[in-house]
């Protein structure tokens, strides 16, 4: 027995395609970003800047330096978690009996209008 497709709710209705929804373009966009970043590693061996600081002419300090930032963003963010973080059913509707909470629905709905 052979099963059937689910059909869109409109007759002849297509979704909608997006430039990411093909792996290989993803692909694409990352190795284009891996190659810019090669690129611009391999300029700083041969561009000449004018810096102030003496570490700033070690070749590649720029990409190490905004590694280091982005991981220390990270852990920062991690840590901000343990006190910033919301419980499990923040968003959830409490039910008092048959009757939402009236904080939850908004001033202007019911229980099936978002605020």
């Amino acid at each position: 027995m052979t099963q059937k497709k689910a059909m869109p709710s409109k007759v002849g209705a297509q979704e909608k395609k997006y430039l990411f929804d093909k792996p290989e373009n993803v692909r694409r966009v990352i190795g284009l970003l891996a190659g810019i970043c090669i690129l611009l590693f391999a300029l700083d061996f041969v561009l000449h800047r004018h810096s102030s600081h003496p570490w700033e002419h070690i070749p590649g300090f720029y990409a190490f330096y905004g590694f280091i930032g982005c991981v220390l963003l990270v852990i920062v963010a991690k840590w901000m978690r343990i006190f910033l973080k919301r419980p499990p059913d923040y968003y959830l509707k409490e039910k008092q009996g048959d009757e939402t909470n009236p904080e939850q629905t908004g001033k202007a709905g019911g229980k099936d209008v978002a605020p």
